[in-house]
């Protein structure tokens, strides 16, 4: 384990870490409270997609396919929900 340095933001003479944060540009988007991560088809939209796995053992994953329109590739959407938009998402796909 290497050794600990001083944050740059008391280095070049910031009040706090928010301040240099604000005058640097950066931005941290941190949702509050649980977050989900859902795939989607990039095609349909469909939450209904799998990993399609190759066909020797431990070589790893071939893609994605989607169940609702067939569609199989690499490229596939990912999407972060709050809590509520997840609940609502999960009622969507059981219909």
């Amino acid at each position: 384990m290497g050794k600990l340095s001083t944050p740059d933001w008391i280095k070049e003479g910031y009040d706090s870490k928010a301040e240099y944060e604000k005058a640097k540009g950066i931005k941290n988007k941190k949702s509050s409270g649980k977050t989900f991560k859902v795939k989607k088809c990039p095609k349909c939209g469909s939450g209904k997609v799998r990993v399609v796995l190759g066909g020797e053992e431990g070589k790893g994953s071939r893609g994605w396919e989607c169940e609702a329109c067939k569609w199989q590739g690499k490229n596939i959407e990912e999407e972060e929900l709050d809590e509520e938009k997840f609940l609502k998402f999960i009622e969507e796909k059981e219909k």
